[in-house]
């Protein structure tokens, strides 16, 4: 064996010894964040669930620290790894402090009992979720967010070396999937705690793994850095999109570009000003063109995606004649131009003497005009 603190070899995880994952290779380093991620039925959570144990491998091993984790007695893996799985527990008549508890039990003797040393660590573990206020609450009765924060509290108080998630945040709002990742992430750094976790969201796995794992199909579909998985063609790919885009630099999620050949307007655009009139043409189904924008301009990011066409330079440089002759062109044949407010400099004067142009041709509106446009149908 290598020196991996979690390996995957040959791993082969399904139902009733039916593969729904064949011939997985995984080695996974201590205190990495790991995210599972891949179209929904793909098998993340299978791989969660053969790694602790609830499934058994089709073939294939899984080893931790060297050990095979079949070797490990139940209780010593529980002191090694704590788990956070989709199913939502029912409990009766428990407190979150109760609940929080129970995350001891893995090094109290047989009643169950728990010293004062172990109430500290149960406090310590609310503290850090910022629960001690719902230590007392009844866990039936608290938000999703809550309870979540509370099974984290219950991991957190196991001591574990690593802790596994399954779709931590599907139930949660922006703010607690956020708080639940941060917590996450924090413990990794300093607790040197391997996480591993599937999430759908992933502009959020994207952000917050050191190493992405995509499943699709019958096998692993990549495994690798945010930097190395997340192009803009291997998303595509994974997740089969044909009816919109993703961009990997901003982790945002676009719809398919206004239907139509020829373009309606032309926006004058730059520096940010364009995107919430793309954005707003879009929804309205008008198709559009735009420029002149240098190609590392945060506008010329989304316009790419959504214009029919995107009139573009070479970043620190000046407009060139042939972009400033289309740009007039474009002009003359859309029905309006809109100013999307974008401030010039040196760089970038010669959009004034288009902005000029299109006032004398009786063409030049605002941003606000977009809104009062009626919408196309699809």
């Amino acid at each position: 064996m290598d020196n991996a603190y979690l390996a995957l070899d040959h791993l082969s995880v399904g139902y009733n010894k039916v593969p729904v994952i064949e011939d997985i290779n995984l080695r996974i380093k201590k205190g990495e964040v790991i995210a599972l991620i891949g179209p929904n039925g793909a098998g993340k959570s299978t791989i969660l669930k053969t790694i602790v144990r609830d499934l058994e491998p089709v073939s294939g091993t899984v080893h931790l620290e060297g050990k095979p984790i079949k070797d490990y007695s139940y209780k010593e893996l529980s002191r090694k790894m704590a788990v956070i799985l989709t199913e939502r527990i029912k409990v009766e008549l428990m407190t979150c402090r109760d609940i929080v508890a129970t995350g001891r039990y893995p090094y109290t003797g047989r009643l169950g009992i728990l010293t004062k040393a172990d109430e500290q660590k149960v406090y310590d573990a609310l503290e850090t979720v910022d629960a001690v206020a719902l230590s007392e609450r009844d866990f039936n009765a608290i938000s999703d967010g809550q309870k979540q924060r509370i099974l984290l509290a219950r991991a957190i108080c196991q001591e574990p070396e690593i802790i596994l998630l399954d779709e931590p945040t599907s139930f949660l709002d922006v703010r607690h999937k956020l708080e639940l990742l941060s917590i996450l992430t924090r413990m990794a750094r300093k607790k040197n705690i391997t996480v591993i976790t599937s999430l759908h969201e992933i502009d959020l796995a994207e952000k917050v793994a050191d190493r992405i794992v995509t499943v699709k199909g019958r096998d692993v579909f990549g495994f690798g850095t945010p930097e190395e998985i997340f192009d803009e063609e291997r998303i595509r790919k994974l997740y089969d999109i044909d009816n919109g885009f993703f961009d990997p630099m901003f982790g945002s999620i676009e719809l398919q570009k206004p239907v139509g050949e020829e373009p309606r307007l032309f926006i004058l655009a730059g520096n940010g000003s364009g995107i919430p009139v793309y954005r707003e043409l879009q929804q309205k189904n008008i198709p559009f063109a735009t420029g002149i924008l240098f190609t590392n301009d945060v506008d010329y990011r989304l316009a790419r995606l959504l214009a029919a066409e995107v009139i573009e330079e070479k970043p620190f440089g000046s407009i060139s004649d042939e972009s400033f002759e289309r740009a007039k062109e474009l002009i003359l044949s859309c029905e309006k131009v809109i100013d999307a407010g974008c401030e010039y400099g040196e760089s970038n004067g010669r959009m004034k003497e288009l902005l000029e142009m299109a006032e004398k041709e009786g063409k030049l509106l605002n941003a606000d005009a977009v809104s009062e446009m009626k919408a196309e149908e699809r």
